[in-house]
């Protein structure tokens, strides 16, 4: 199954990332099918080839949550974003677990 990935590229503490078509289980470093564009998060400036994109995902190609948000944000696709970090779980009011102290 093919998916949209980003693949790290750029130093240490500088991240840059490719977007790129790979298989779904290959690795982050693995061969790419396609180099879709880049994205920078440090000053956030992205370049996306919108045709290719579109061509992927019309033939099977997943984005990732994260890459979906992103083709999302620059207007490439509709659609609700996804949540990518998990949420924290919350304490009921009434079930807080007790502690035993010692004796």
């Amino acid at each position: 199954m093919l998916a949209i990935k980003l693949q790290r590229i750029g130093k240490k503490h500088q991240p840059s990332y490719r977007i790129v078509v790979q298989e779904k289980r290959t690795k982050l470093n693995g061969l790419s099918r396609e180099d879709l564009g880049w994205f920078n998060p440090l000053n956030n400036k992205r370049e996306i080839n919108k045709d290719r994109a579109m061509y992927w995902i019309s033939v099977g190609a997943k984005p990732t949550p994260t890459v979906h948000n992103l083709l999302i944000r620059t207007g490439i696709i509709r659609g609700k974003k996804i949540a990518v970090h998990s949420q924290s779980k919350k304490v009921k009011d009434g079930a807080e677990a007790e502690v035993k102290k010692p004796v």
